[in-house]
């Protein structure tokens, strides 16, 4: 072997490295690592539904979501556990939250009295997102939506709850006839009424997909970053790589918020042309 072929085997051999260290860090797994000792996750036989297999085993992820489910409950009891007229501390910066998505993203997306009704499930949406996408800055914890499942049961969410509720509120008939646009001629209907559905579930898919890729890209680049220091070996990258490391998780944090609020927002609109096609 030469020595250009040597170290290109090299080079070869420590991108894959960072790969594996990048791809170790971001995917999910079936054990947690807590302060240094890997709690392995209980583990069960996938089974299979309609020809699909069903794996209903405890990956990381999962604990991600109960402890933001438990965080979520236990901060708002706290914080609203003794009633008072005027909401002081931590308590008042809830409050101002919720009511802003009451009032500029329910009521405006759905109007007063839908507004209200599903200003819980929109809340609830833009608490638990921003939670899990700020845990993924502790070292100790994961970002949940940073894996596609988590972000596509979110989306069949607000899916379903538009549908349903949009056949409630004007019956089957009148929902259905609703996605296609009026005047169109009667032998385009069939094409139109197929065209409009793939529509409907895209406007889904880009839910699933632009939370996920979001979270997702911000921990491979703040990986990618401190990769430099393995694939240089040099003190004098460290500085820069740290640095950059840095700003892209004050990045993440703005980033956080942002996602957590346009999942919310898009929520609210995709709900709101089902409960109201005529807007």
């Amino acid at each position: 072997m030469t020595l250009s072929e040597t170290g290109d085997a090299a080079a070869h051999g420590q991108n894959e490295d960072i790969g594996a260290f990048i791809v170790h860090h971001v995917q999910n797994s079936s054990e947690w690592n807590f302060f240094g000792y890997k709690i392995h996750l209980p583990h069960f036989e996938p089974f299979q539904i309609f020809g699909l297999n069903i794996d209903m085993s405890i990956t990381n992820h999962v604990v991600m979501i109960w402890i933001a489910a438990v965080f979520l409950v236990l901060i708002f009891g706290l914080s609203f556990s003794r009633r008072r007229l005027v909401p002081r501390g931590f308590a008042a910066i809830l409050e101002m939250l919720v009511l802003f998505i009451r009032d500029e993203v329910a009521i405006a997306s759905l109007g007063e009295r839908d507004g209200r009704r599903f200003t819980p499930i929109l809340a609830t949406f833009f608490f638990f997102i921003l939670t899990c996408n700020l845990m993924g800055m502790i070292p100790l914890f994961t970002t949940p939506t940073a894996n596609i499942n988590v972000t596509a049961a979110m989306a069949i969410i607000t899916f379903m709850t538009g549908q349903i509720m949009g056949i409630r509120n004007n019956g089957l008939v009148r929902h259905v006839k609703a996605l296609v646009p009026s005047g169109v001629p009667v032998m385009l209907l069939p094409l139109m009424f197929i065209i409009e559905v793939m529509g409907l579930l895209a406007k889904h898919f880009a839910l699933i997909v632009r939370l996920f890729a979001n979270m997702i890209a911000g921990h491979i680049v703040f990986f990618a970053f401190l990769g430099l220091i393995m694939i240089f070996k040099s003190v004098w990258i460290s500085p820069l790589s740290v640095g950059f490391g840095v700003f892209v998780d004050l990045l993440e944090i703005l980033v956080s918020f942002i996602q957590a609020y346009v999942f919310t927002i898009l929520s609210a609109l995709f709900i709101g042309m089902s409960v109201h096609p005529e807007h």
